[in-house]
């Protein structure tokens, strides 16, 4: 655990949660808040340091959550702010601190400032929301192209203009320009720290301002994907806005001003190098985190190197946080090896993850191993995967329930029908299952997590890349005046030389003479 000198999120591991399905407390087949309590020693028992729960706020769930319409209560299907006040508090009393997600980009059409800023272009809450005439022929202001397809403009009558949505028609931006706004936003903030949130993942957090001259977006010459219109198009004027960096100082100046309550940053697009950089400069987010891993069809030594030397050790630079799996990301051994080699890349993916420098997240299931769902597609619930059918990935497959027990009805998840399908594979990888075998990957992230905390460098030391080869990466993770260490991984099929450093702290797998075998991993302690 973190010490007084360092705040708690610094190299801290934190488990994400995704409520639908983690665990169902009654039967209607989608997870709720009850269920996330019930099950909170398993998360406590990881040895990680805090919850980040995804969406839980009303919603009409056009986005799962994701399309809010309303910021200070719980949607029914997930049950009551009392339910969350009890999580909290069981959360607290295990040692986990709780994060949530806040969604300030936009909101769902549902909601009441919405409902509000369209009825007319006079309201108090007219410029809300991005607004913008028709040209003269009637089409939509300029060229921006929705994440999910199509135009990002949709045509609303009532008020005779065109309004902007990033994502879904059901998703209206909000003009992170507005003065109005952005207190309302922060008073959101203050609201859930008042209620005992220990800090806050801000969504898509680079999409929350657009140029307000509405400048086309110029085109990508040759797209490399040719999925969605959006694709077609470089992102330089919906999004990515300089303005968004004052906000985020009133953001982080407020989290200050309730103790250590921890400010982290989720940041994609062809810019999210940089501006993961200036949202975590000083007096900005305490972190951020992007799409290195998360969407990258292969884990090589190179692309490790590339994005850890992006994050030097200096007092003018952010803190790094990294992700190999989440709710909107296919499962990573589904991704990055081939079946045969799927139980020991797990391990030793596990442990590159954990002796990486900076904070780093889990997404539930990933303890275990699970690997992605392939959802037909009549049961697909994406609205993206939908839309853009067969060819964007769902992200359904990543969002199946969590099996807690092999041989009940539902897998311990719920009494009812899932909302979505577990995997073929998913209940010989089950919680009870694995808990009973002391050398199952379960028992291998307890293990991983409680070396990560026993050792300082590992959690907040500096990191030296010594190879990153073709096959090997070999990096060193150092303390100043502590510990050293050598941290080695095989991330390839074949078998690579190795010439022994140090004493052996931990390792995935075996050590033949000079060879270190396909996909394993060792940390070695150096002598300083």
């Amino acid at each position: 655990m973190a010490t007084a000198v360092e705040p708690w999120w610094r190299g801290a591991s934190i488990y994400q949660i995704y409520p639908r399905s983690f665990c169902d407390s009654d039967g209607d087949g989608i997870g709720d808040l009850r269920g996330i309590t019930a099950r909170l020693d398993h998360v406590a028992d990881l040895g990680v340091d805090a919850v980040w729960v995804s969406p839980f706020f009303t919603s009409p769930m056009r986005d799962f959550g994701y399309d809010v319409a309303d910021y200070r209560n719980v949607d029914p299907s997930f049950g009551t702010l009392a339910d969350f006040d009890a999580l909290v508090a069981r959360a607290h009393g295990l040692g986990l601190k709780v994060l949530i997600d806040l969604v300030f980009a936009h909101t769902s059409d549902q909601h009441p400032w919405f409902v509000e800023s369209r009825s007319s272009a006079a309201n108090d809450k007219a410029d809300w929301y991005v607004w913008a005439d028709p040209k003269a022929d009637g089409s939509p202001p300029n060229n921006w192209q929705s994440v999910f397809g199509g135009p990002s403009w949709t045509w609303d009558a009532r008020r005779e203009q065109y309004y902007h949505h990033n994502f879904l028609k059901e998703q209206p931006q909000l003009n992170g320009h507005s003065p109005g706004v952005q207190q309302a936003l922060l008073d959101i903030v203050r609201f859930w720290l008042e209620r005992g949130v220990d800090g806050f993942r801000f969504d898509a957090v680079n999409f929350m301002m657009h140029d307000r001259k509405l400048t086309d977006n110029p085109p990508v010459a040759s797209p490399t994907q040719r999925t969605r219109p959006f694709d077609f198009q470089h992102h330089f004027h919906n999004q990515s806005q300089p303005e968004i960096l004052d906000f985020l100082e009133r953001l982080r100046a407020l989290c200050d001003s309730h103790g250590a309550a921890f400010a982290l940053a989720e940041v994609g697009g062809e810019q999210a190098r940089e501006e993961m950089a200036d949202y975590t400069a000083p007096g900005r987010l305490h972190s951020a985190y992007g799409f290195d891993f998360l969407y990258a069809d292969q884990l090589t030594p190179a692309l490790v190197a590339e994005s850890a030397g992006r994050w030097p050790d200096r007092p003018d630079m952010g803190w790094p946080s990294w992700a190999f799996e989440n709710h909107d990301a296919p499962r990573a051994l589904s991704r990055w090896v081939a079946p045969e080699h799927a139980a020991q890349f797990a391990r030793t993916k596990m442990l590159l993850l954990a002796a990486l420098r900076g904070s780093i997240i889990l997404y539930q299931g990933e303890e275990l191993g699970l690997t992605q769902v392939e959802v037909p597609f009549e049961l697909l619930q994406d609205p993206e995967a939908i839309a853009n059918w067969p060819q964007t990935l769902s992200r359904d497959g990543v969002r199946t329930p969590m099996p807690w027990r092999a041989r009940e009805p539902g897998y311990g998840f719920t009494s009812g029908r899932p909302w979505l399908p577990f995997g073929a594979d998913h209940a010989a990888l089950s919680v009870d299952t694995q808990a009973a075998d002391r050398h199952s990957m379960l028992h291998h992230t307890r293990d991983v997590i409680a070396l990560r905390n026993a050792h300082p460098a590992l959690r907040w030391g500096s990191l030296e890349i010594i190879e990153a080869g073709d096959q090997k990466l070999v990096f060193e993770r150092r303390r100043r005046g502590g510990e050293r260490l050598r941290c080695t991984f095989n991330l390839s099929a074949r078998p690579v030389t190795y010439v022994p450093a140090g004493r052996t702290t931990f390792s995935t797998g075996e050590r033949v003479g000079s060879e270190l075998k396909p996909y394993a991993a060792l940390i070695e302690e150096l002598t300083i």
